[in-house]
């Protein structure tokens, strides 16, 4: 899809891909910044590798904005280049303020817009700014996000869910209080083609990651994703009948921890024993 004209349409009118990926990326990686009377600002500052992004963003704004360049020293890198986009327009700032953009600190308070916008463009500009596409170390295909803000969270596992069919369910770490929605292997495959279609307004090094994903194929012989199956009447007997948790995983073709589980639970009245038992 070609970027729209910034004028064909209202400034952050979120039902255009373009405004609700760019909505989704400043909720994550802006910060808006409210001074006494009319002043204030929005600042929105990323590696200057990406700073074409930015110049996207300068383009489908209608009011004035800068973009300026710098190097400094971090605890991470010697030096390190950035490049910050500022819009100070009261009207802008309104606008974004209204849709979901608190001022101040905003990581665990942020969720998606009240009114509707394109969804898979809004995920993946969240995903741009707080996540990861790529390889992991085992050159296992991926797609994250990481979040402190819990509708933010549900809803990637949301979108998820609709597009690749597996279920999450978002917890915070007890070592940072923060989620990592991660999705893996086929599922993330899916996520990733849905999310970066071709012309989308995206990072370039990101979407140049998910390309490359559909290459992977699962080797032959490792085992496909975990799918539930269900105990039927006739294992369960047999299960009781064994009495052996390890004799019926051969019987069954089960695990032995399923069966010990199982086996528990029929003994407890977890689950009902078969009728004729």
């Amino acid at each position: 899809m070609a970027e729209s004209e910034p004028g064909a349409h209202r400034f952050m009118d979120l039902m255009v891909p373009e405004y609700a990926y760019m909505f989704g990326f400043l909720q994550a990686d802006g910060h808006l910044q409210q001074g006494a009377g009319r002043k204030g600002k929005l600042t929105v500052e990323i590696s200057a590798r990406d700073i074409d992004l930015l110049r996207r963003f300068q383009k489908l704004t209608p009011y004035y904005s800068s973009i300026s360049e710098r190097t400094r020293s971090t605890n991470f890198a010697e030096t390190h280049s950035a490049a910050t986009w500022t819009l100070c327009s009261l009207e802008a700032r309104t606008r974004l303020n209204e849709l979901g953009l608190p001022y101040g600190r905003k990581s665990q308070t942020i969720a998606p817009p009240g009114a509707e916008f394109s969804r898979r463009d809004y995920v993946r500009g969240l995903i741009d700014a707080d996540g990861s596409v790529g390889f992991t170390g085992r050159d296992f295909p991926f797609i994250s996000l990481t979040t402190a803000s819990h509708a933010i969270a549900s809803c990637l596992t949301d979108y998820g869910k609709d597009m690749t069919g597996v279920a999450r369910n978002p917890k915070r770490n007890t070592r940072d209080d923060i989620y990592n929605v991660v999705y893996m292997m086929e599922s993330a495959q899916r996520l990733a083609a849905d999310l970066y279609y071709p012309g989308c307004l995206s990072l370039e090094r990101k979407r140049a990651a998910a390309d490359s994903l559909p290459a992977w194929v699962r080797p032959p012989g490792m085992r496909a994703a975990y799918t539930s199956r269900r105990w039927t009447e006739p294992e369960d007997r047999m299960l009781l009948e064994l009495n052996s948790p390890m004799a019926a995983a051969k019987a069954l073709g089960r695990t032995t921890q399923s069966c010990n589980l199982r086996l528990w639970r029929l003994r407890n009245g977890k689950v009902l024993v078969p009728r004729d038992q």
